[in-house]
């Protein structure tokens, strides 16, 4: 079964420093019929002005995972981490019994980032970070994978059934992706424009799949997300 989102639809902030883009419930955008999908819980697209950014705040309990689209993004947190990313890297923090941090564009010109919060499987973890430079050919046409549950093969290891998979693919090619019975899965055109077994997709849009192989076909070099999980 697959569900397209158009971002037109979604939720929207405009703070001046801070344009967002609501896939779920949050902030300001409340809709009851639109609170998750399975333990995605949040997923905006955020554009942060030059010299801008989220003051120190706290979290508790939510693995988070930050994607780089563009511009570059400064992370600090009360573990005493540091570290500045840039477009197609990734970071993760588990919150865990809870940390406070920052996130700042210290840049030159606006930094957009995707910004995903997955429920743990439990509560009460202690509270980790990590971050991971991916080169950006690794997802040139192929697969990805950025993302696993902490007994996954990923790079990256969170507290959750969750894998997160990103692809860059050229006018050219097509590629497949199985979401298998029992798993659903959620994509984010983040650049470009496609089709998706024959359903057309935007930049910015989305798309819900629930236990359907899909087939992308891209109307010109498009870049993707993939969260897939189990069917809730």
């Amino acid at each position: 079964m697959l569900r397209k989102i158009e971002n037109k639809k979604m939720g929207r902030s405009n703070l001046g420093w801070l344009k967002s883009i609501f896939h779920f419930s949050f902030a300001e955008y409340y809709n009851p019929d639109n609170m998750n999908f399975g333990v995605l819980r949040v997923l905006n697209d955020d554009i942060i002005e030059p010299g801008t950014g989220f003051d120190t705040h706290p979290h508790r309990n939510m693995e988070i995972v930050s994607y780089v689209v563009d511009g570059e993004l400064t992370h600090g947190d009360s573990m005493g981490n540091t570290k500045t990313l840039t477009r197609g890297q990734v970071q993760y923090m588990s919150a865990g019994t809870g940390v406070f941090h920052s996130e700042f564009n210290y840049g030159d010109k606006p930094g957009r980032f995707l910004q995903i919060w997955i429920l743990p499987d439990n509560n009460g973890y202690e509270p980790n970070y990590g971050d991971y430079e991916f080169e950006w050919n690794q997802r040139k046409n192929k697969w990805l994978h950025l993302v696993s549950r902490k007994t996954g093969n990923a790079p990256i290891k969170i507290n959750q059934d969750v894998n997160l998979y990103t692809l860059e693919l050229d006018t050219d090619k097509e590629i497949i992706f199985p979401v298998k019975e029992g798993r659903q899965a959620y994509l984010i055109q983040i650049e470009g424009t496609s089709y998706i077994n024959n359903i057309g997709l935007d930049a910015k849009d989305a798309l819900e799949i629930t236990e359907e192989i899909i087939t992308i076909k891209p109307n010109a070099t498009s870049h993707y997300l993939l969260i897939e999980m189990s069917k809730s």
